[in-house]
């Protein structure tokens, strides 16, 4: 049984035995796998920086990657880590104590980054832009001096959804978060594993299994942040028509580079009159690009 604990990693010790849960944990599990594989992210005895910040996301990653590699669909070693970025109030005990007592790999890092964004940004700016990439920068050292191969982030369905419209809403641009990508220097790729697991899934999870969550606004609430109103707006749309986001979530997956207005992805030049749309035609006309995107 799932939830006999002679019979999984200790993670998910003290899982609830409800059909319901087990049900959710399935789900979690499959959609998880799912991404590994459909996007290429097992590179056999590869090591993977998992990274945890103690929200409920990255705590259902950590617990899903270690179901998958006790039962031998992840071959790769898992190392979590925690950045400890200097935040007022940030419980530094929590995760290692979490971590010793589950048994978990892990490296806990001390970095002010915090002290550094509430210099450098502007009165009234959101932290949130330099606070991500000095995280990013010292993740990408952290697992360069570990020896992993890749920085894994809780990053789930919603969270990718959220980007794209924040992209077309005030980027100007059809993007989002990529399951998989490379590093500018050509040396990391960065996973996503959630990318196709809900977001409520992550929440009823973490807070079923009772982990220790850690909230998400240490740095202080800023109001009017765009994410929350991109999250506002998939909420109501999700009330009024159920299922929205899984339908909208699906359209990333099926895009059409003919039906596009952006001539990099098609050649529209080229398009004859007798000419029909097929899938080779479309694949031929992506063929130029890379096959996987690099970070910005």
């Amino acid at each position: 049984m799932l939830d006999d604990n002679d019979d999984i990693h200790p993670l998910f010790y003290g899982a609830p035995k409800t059909a319901e849960f087990k049900k959710l944990r399935k789900r979690i599990v499959r959609y998880t796998r799912e991404a590994i594989e459909q996007y290429g992210m097992i590179e056999r005895n590869a090591r993977w920086l998992v990274c945890l910040s103690g929200g409920k996301d990255s705590y259902t990653l950590l617990a899903v990657l270690h179901e998958l590699k006790w039962r031998g669909l992840l071959p790769v070693e898992l190392l979590a880590c925690n950045l400890d970025q200097g935040q007022p109030g940030f419980p530094a005990t929590v995760l290692p104590e979490f971590l010793e007592k589950m048994g978990v790999e892990h490296r806990i890092e001390y970095q002010d980054t915090y002290s550094v964004v509430v210099d450098k940004v502007p009165e009234g700016r959101t932290f949130c832009a330099l606070c991500s990439r000095l995280r990013r920068g010292n993740l990408y050292r952290i697992a360069r001096e570990e020896g992993c191969s890749a920085v894994v982030l809780g990053h789930h369905r919603d969270d990718i959804l959220e980007t794209f419209f924040m992209n077309l809403f005030h980027g100007g641009r059809l993007a989002t978060m990529p399951p998989k990508l490379l590093n500018e220097e050509g040396d990391l790729f960065v996973y996503r594993p959630l990318a196709h697991v809900a977001e409520a899934d992550c929440e009823k999870f973490a807070r079923d299994m009772n982990y220790p969550i850690i909230p998400c606004d240490l740095c202080g609430s800023q109001d009017g942040l765009q994410r929350q109103q991109v999250k506002q707006i998939l909420d109501g749309w999700e009330k009024n028509s159920p299922g929205r986001r899984q339908v909208m979530f699906r359209s990333l997956m099926n895009a059409r580079p003919s039906h596009l207005l952006d001539p990099k992805l098609f050649d529209f030049n080229a398009l004859s009159r007798n000419q029909t749309e097929s899938d080779e035609g479309i694949a031929t006309s992506l063929g130029s690009l890379p096959e996987i995107p690099k970070l910005r």
